[in-house]
């Protein structure tokens, strides 16, 4: 079965707390947090304090996707309050010392590569993830149309984990709903990101079984 980490970017953040009770009682298995410092991306979101507060507030683990500049610099601070902490591989960090990092401070570590960057340019990284983010979307912006394109990639990450042996997750983010979620999952997808989709739904529980049964 599938997993699904809704991403809270688009949420209204005064419900949140109503629907992170609907997304316990329907089982998903994290929460996305989307971190964004105005300068790798042009938008600014939250940080470590509002992702403590979540935390606090619920037992789903916490998908932390760090869109920030030199993201080797708070590290240890977003390890403290994230199960699932993820960077970019264009944010200028060292990418091998930053995964260590993130493993040894006991959070499952995560690489992110944007639209523009080819799989291949990974693949000597995976044995120091468990897991690696698609963006199907240019990051820093909710809302955005589906890139098929990013399908490819998840095919030969896919295929590259298989013939190394690692037992990897393979998230996607950007444009997933109804249509494209079958399609990522097709392709080797095992962790949907859904933000638009999910929070507009009128029925949020239905809405995430329908997903996870993919």
């Amino acid at each position: 079965m599938v997993k699904l980490s809704p991403s809270v970017l688009t949420a209204d953040f005064l419900t949140l707390c109503d629907f992170i009770e609907k997304f316990e009682k329907s089982g998903v298995d994290m929460l996305h947090l989307d971190v964004m410092d105005g300068v790798f991306v042009p938008n600014i979101s939250f940080g470590v304090p509002v992702i403590k507060s979540i935390k606090a507030h619920t037992s789903i683990p916490l998908d932390v996707h760090l869109m920030i500049d030199k993201p080797h610099r708070y590290i240890k601070e977003f390890a403290e309050v994230a199960d699932w902490l993820g960077f970019h591989y264009e944010a200028g960090s060292d990418v091998a010392e930053t995964l260590k990092e993130i493993r040894a401070l006991g959070t499952k570590a995560c690489l992110t590569i944007k639209p523009n960057t080819s799989a291949e340019e990974i693949f000597e990284f995976l044995p120091l993830c468990d897991m690696v983010l698609v963006m199907s979307v240019e990051p820093g912006f909710g809302g955005q149309k589906f890139m098929p394109e990013s399908l490819d990639k998840v095919r030969k990450i896919k295929a590259e984990a298989m013939r190394q042996g690692i037992d990897l997750e393979i998230q996607i983010d950007g444009g997933i709903n109804a249509e494209t979620a079958p399609l990522a999952v097709e392709a080797g997808v095992s962790v949907l990101v859904a933000g638009s989709y999910i929070f507009s739904a009128e029925n949020v529980e239905e809405t995430v079984k329908e997903i996870k049964a993919l």
